[in-house]
């Protein structure tokens, strides 16, 4: 990323210069030399992590079409979790109706990939209550295996390498390292001053992570090569923090924050660098299948818990310009929440959270072209299968 940034500033020099001289061309070719070509330098990952394909777009192998063996004889349906009803409904795409609807634990609030592409976990958190777990669907049939008794699996992420599967345990303000295949517990990493952990993404190279503290206000920042707090970041203004996604580039994170917008962040700095306004309660983050947008679902509230046909809509933010180009109001008001993209980048899928629908709303035009009734407050749905190579957590960060 940074030699990228050297060999443009290199050859911006030499055409304020008026000349592209002998030396600009040497340098130019050892730029290429050195690894500099269309896919950038070679970013150096921590081990065990699959390489970064290319240095300017770590989205490039989520890209349509892009599918892994591993997905090989997955179902085509939409995983929708319902806190409330405690199951998780089942969406044909195709035809956009339910065609499933499974029980699960206690307060399901997301559909996770796993590492490996080929289980899909349920996380319920059982709020305040201590009967948490992890129930496992297999992609192939659709159907829920038996429930992993685990501590308060708000949400839950993998580590780059696919060694640990990492529960946030939000109310506890922990993160738990377990086996990604059994969920025994490995190791315990404190956040103390991470209110209502429960976001995240990774660097470019995989070595640290950035975690929204919903309730503090704030970042934390997660060295995983060394298993420890690195530090954390109050937000200028803002108050509810919630999704965080890096740029294709690895330059930035963009934070959603439900009492402000989105905040551009230097990960590596740790500092804000941007801020972007969208619209009320500014909540999940989804870049397109092209890694040229990244859509903002604003929930129409700046509460935990909102009213129906609130003032949702979703952002779309350029990420070259860092400037939103579109805004796609929810027709008749709605409460637009976690989601996630289609596979073939035409639809975004969200789920209605406080009006017990799911949407379905063309990329294109940003126009709805489906409203699909669900079972009680539908939370942190995913779209299966997702192009991509392996998965970092949450409704299907892949890459």
């Amino acid at each position: 990323m940074r030699s990228e940034e050297n060999r443009e500033a290199l050859v911006q020099r030499n055409r304020t210069a008026g000349r592209t001289s002998a030396g600009a061309r040497l340098a130019l070719a050892l730029c290429v030399t050195l690894g500099w070509a269309q896919t950038g330098q070679a970013v150096d990952t921590v081990a065990g992590m699959p390489p970064v394909v290319d240095a300017r777009n770590l989205y490039s192998e989520t890209a349509a079409g892009k599918f892994s063996p591993a997905v090989a004889g997955a179902l085509e349906r939409v995983y929708v979790p319902n806190r409330r009803s405690n199951d998780v409904s089942v969406i044909d795409p195709a035809t956009m109706q339910v065609v499933d609807r499974s029980k699960v634990g206690i307060n399901p609030q997301h559909i996770v990939p796993s590492w490996d592409l080929k289980t899909l976990w349920v996380t319920n958190n059982a709020e305040r209550r201590a009967d948490g777990s992890l129930t496992p669907i297999d992609p192939k049939t659709g159907k829920p295996g038996k429930s992993i008794p685990v501590d308060d699996p708000y949400n839950l992420y993998f580590t780059p390498d696919g060694r640990s599967a990492i529960v946030v345990a939000e109310a506890r303000k922990r993160l738990d390292l377990r086996d990604p295949q059994t969920m025994a517990l490995q190791s315990s990493l404190a956040v103390p001053q991470c209110a209502g952990i429960n976001h995240a993404d990774f660097s470019i190279d995989g070595r640290y992570a950035v975690f929204t503290c919903e309730f503090a206000g704030s970042l934390a920042k997660i060295d995983f090569v060394n298993r420890k707090v690195v530090g954390y970041l109050k937000l200028s203004k803002g108050g509810m923090p919630q999704d965080i996604r890096i740029s294709p580039d690895g330059a930035v994170f963009y934070v959603a924050d439900m009492h402000a917008g989105v905040f551009v962040i230097d990960g590596d700095g740790l500092r804000e660098v941007g801020f972007i306004e969208t619209g009320v309660g500014a909540h999940a983050l989804y870049p397109s299948r092209d890694a040229t947008k990244l859509y903002v679902v604003n929930r129409g509230s700046t509460k935990v818990y909102g009213p129906p046909r609130g003032k949702s809509s979703v952002s779309v933010i350029d990420f070259a310009t860092r400037k939103v180009v579109a805004t796609w109001p929810i027709p008749g008001g709605g409460s637009a929440d976690m989601g996630h993209v289609s596979a073939d980048g035409k639809l975004l899928w969200l789920s209605g959270r406080f009006d017990d629908v799911v949407y379905g709303i063309d990329t294109t035009t940003g126009e709805m072209r489906g409203i699909i009734k669900v079972g009680k407050e539908p939370h942190g749905l995913t779209v299966w299968p997702q192009p991509g190579r392996y998965s970092l957590g949450h409704t299907g960060n892949l890459r």
